[in-house]
């Protein structure tokens, strides 16, 4: 595995980092307070490549490799993590089933749309009331009418819904099999909930789904009929290593924040970091992060080479989110009371990153994959 990024991918970072820090950091509060999504910023994403990381050039997306796209989220999570969770689903779970399984017809027609975004994001619904973590036990069902798939059932958490130009949605078909089906927003008998009332993440827009006799038609499947658990099972890796990027990006910009109010505020007759229980928290902080960001370029890197990837990109997962919330705790405990108000954004960081050990498959779950990978090597 390469550990120094090529010439491009500082390039790269550089430019995402330069665009971040200019459109979407400065309104991270005001997108938190008033929990809107910031199309201020995302419609200057498309130029860039942002809203189509994983889309090939000749469908009008950048195509990035897998450690620019961890990259990108990375930074976007440094800015804000409501719009970078909103932007990792885009492309990580919207885009993603059409890139890896669509038809080319399918292809061309929907992803220059979601790669400029200008009629909005994309999303993928797979949770249900009843229906997290187990995906066999979905409910949401399809069926063939003639030249026609017809989707019933209630979908929950659906991130991007009510800003997306298309849903994908995963449904059962027969007895055992799934399949994904693709959505425009507008179809008559989707209807999309009003927005959840979220303890973090607020501008990034999440809702339950009803979907009542939709027709959408039989060139709208997403790859072979009977396979989409499996589809889906795939771009869960990739969406791991989205998330598991997030998460290294919030913690950074705890870890800053932490750093420059440990070097300014003073107590006992000098700045709290010449106190070593600040030096702790930050030395832990500094190199809990460094070991994360490796962990989850290195699921990227071996993603890119097409290699076997869904343990490394739990193992980044799980840890680089269970980090992410001792950072952000620990940056919140550095500021003292003031952690606590919020004048200051460590408290804004803490509640969105407490989602990220549950999105995209919990804890719990992630362990279960790398212990169950563990168990079946030879």
């Amino acid at each position: 595995m390469q550990f120094d990024l090529t010439s491009e991918q500082k390039m790269w970072q550089a430019a995402v980092h330069d665009f971040v820090a200019r459109e979407v950091k400065p309104l991270a509060r005001e997108v938190d307070e008033k929990g809107e999504f910031n199309w201020q910023a995302v419609r200057k994403m498309g130029p860039l490549g942002l809203l189509g990381l994983v889309i090939p050039e000749e469908f009008g997306g950048a195509g990035v490799d897998a450690v620019s796209a961890a990259i990108a989220i990375e930074e976007l999570g440094w800015g804000c993590g409501s719009t970078a969770l909103s932007i990792a689903a885009h492309n990580g779970l919207g885009t993603a089933p059409l890139v890896l399984f669509g038809s080319r017809a399918l292809k061309e027609r929907f992803l220059p749309l979601a790669a400029s975004g200008q009629k909005g994001l994309a999303a993928l619904a797979l949770t249900e009331p009843d229906a997290g973590s187990d995906l066999q036990g979905i409910r949401t069902r399809v069926e063939r009418d003639g030249a026609e798939w017809v989707l019933n059932g209630a979908k929950a958490w659906c991130t991007n819904a009510s800003i997306a130009a298309y849903i994908i949605v995963l449904c059962r078909s027969g007895e055992n099999g799934f399949n994904q089906v693709l959505v425009p927003a507008n179809t008559p008998g989707l209807s999309i909930a009003p927005p959840e009332k979220k303890m973090g993440l607020r501008g990034s827009p999440t809702h339950a789904l009803t979907l009542a006799n939709v027709r959408v038609p039989l060139d709208h499947l997403v790859g072979e009929a009977g396979q989409g658990l499996y589809q889906t099972l795939q771009v869960l890796d990739g969406g791991r290593v989205s998330i598991g990027a997030l998460a290294v990006g919030l913690a950074e910009a705890a870890f800053e924040a932490g750093l420059n109010y440990a070097r300014e505020r003073r107590a006992f007759g000098a700045p709290i970091a010449n106190h070593e229980a600040i030096q702790w928290m930050l030395a832990d902080a500094a190199t809990e992060i460094q070991a994360a960001r490796l962990m989850v370029y290195h699921a990227a890197w071996l993603k890119e080479q097409g290699r076997p990837y869904t343990r490394q990109a739990a193992m980044a997962k799980l840890f680089a989110t269970e980090m992410a919330e001792r950072v952000c705790r620990n940056a919140i405990q550095i500021h003292g009371g003031y952690g606590y108000s919020r004048e200051y954004p460590v408290e804004l960081i803490y509640r969105d990153a407490r989602l990220m050990t549950i999105g995209e498959g919990t804890s719990e779950v992630q362990r279960l994959v790398i212990a169950r990978s563990l168990i079946r090597e030879k």
